[in-house]
């Protein structure tokens, strides 16, 4: 089967097209004939080499968000049937491919809202979104919800999010995407080139942390006392912790069919809606340039990779 792939770690000019085995799967598997899958950051980071060969070995397949068609079931799978539309976040990595095989507890059927791009865009993003506001960060009804990025493909998904439970929401981004996070729902919009957030917003009870660094150190400033801090990107300060009398934690996101399906009615009934930066070819050409235009960390919601098939 076709795919891209990386043979040694580096630049985006390490993505080339390449014929590999088509997946065999196991009694619990399915295997999906991928239509759609998108770039998250930590594509470009394995292959930049960041994570070193605990990704995998060579030839490695990157990609961790699929929509397609079920090609085959396993023995042991009832839930599913040949030529339903699903997506999935898979346990492994390797969605650059025409097809990829699945643990079928992991896999939802798609919206009917959404096309295969769209839903393509919703896995990873929004099942981490999901589990930091949800499952880490105990959000409830009237909770003040500091989301940052929020145009990032996890910030999009988390303000709706947010919203949808009950939250006051407010976010940082840019200018330029101050009318798209209104309409996505944000409360209070900052423009991090213009405010400091610390200086504007104060007793929230919870903030997700894309950025680390000064800006998470900041955002213990504006927590009320048993705030919660929930980092994707490096683990909380605990003399900051201690300090300001708030939780931090720093998790990373585990695929849970479940709540994918929640997401997908979430879809269906027209609260969750995926924002699409740009789309490219599942192509060496089209892959090279989802990852640059991911590295510029400038996107808008979503880079999405569409199968040529």
């Amino acid at each position: 089967m076709k795919a891209v792939v990386i043979e040694q770690f580096g630049g985006p000019e390490v993505l080339v097209d390449k014929e590999i085995p088509k997946p065999v799967i196991g009694p619990n598997q399915v295997l999906i004939r991928l239509r759609a899958t998108s770039v998250n950051p930590v594509d470009f980071k394995i292959r930049q080499g960041a994570m070193g060969q605990s990704a995998g070995e060579f030839p490695l397949v990157l990609g961790g968000d699929v929509a397609g068609v079920v090609a085959e079931v396993g023995d042991s799978v009832s839930r599913f049937k040949v030529d339903e539309r699903v997506f999935a976040r898979p346990r492994s990595f390797g969605t650059y491919a025409e097809y990829i095989a699945v643990d079928a507890d992991v896999v939802s059927r798609m919206p009917k809202a959404l096309n295969f791009e769209e839903a393509a865009a919703v896995p990873l993003a929004a099942m981490t979104a999901w589990q930091a506001l949800v499952d880490h960060g105990k959000i409830k009804a009237g909770d003040k919800v500091l989301i940052h990025a929020g145009a990032g493909g996890v910030g999009s998904f988390a303000i709706q999010l947010a919203k949808h439970f009950g939250a006051e929401v407010a976010s940082t981004a840019s200018s330029r995407n101050q009318e798209l996070l209104e309409s996505l729902g944000v409360d209070h919009f900052i423009d991090y080139k213009k405010a400091d957030f610390s200086q504007v917003l104060s007793d929230y009870d919870l903030v997700l942390d894309t950025m680390g660094g000064d800006i998470q150190a900041k955002s213990f400033e504006i927590l009320k006392p048993g705030g919660r801090l929930v980092s994707l990107v490096e683990k909380p300060d605990d003399k900051l912790q201690e300090k300001y009398q708030v939780t931090g934690v720093q998790f990373m996101m585990e695929p849970k069919g479940s709540q994918l399906e929640q997401l997908a009615e979430l879809a269906d009934q027209g609260i969750l809606r995926p924002v699409i930066d740009s789309m490219f070819w599942l192509n060496e050409e089209g892959v090279r340039q989802a990852h640059e235009k991911s590295e510029t960390h400038h996107a808008v919601g979503k880079i999405v990779i569409r199968s040529e098939q």
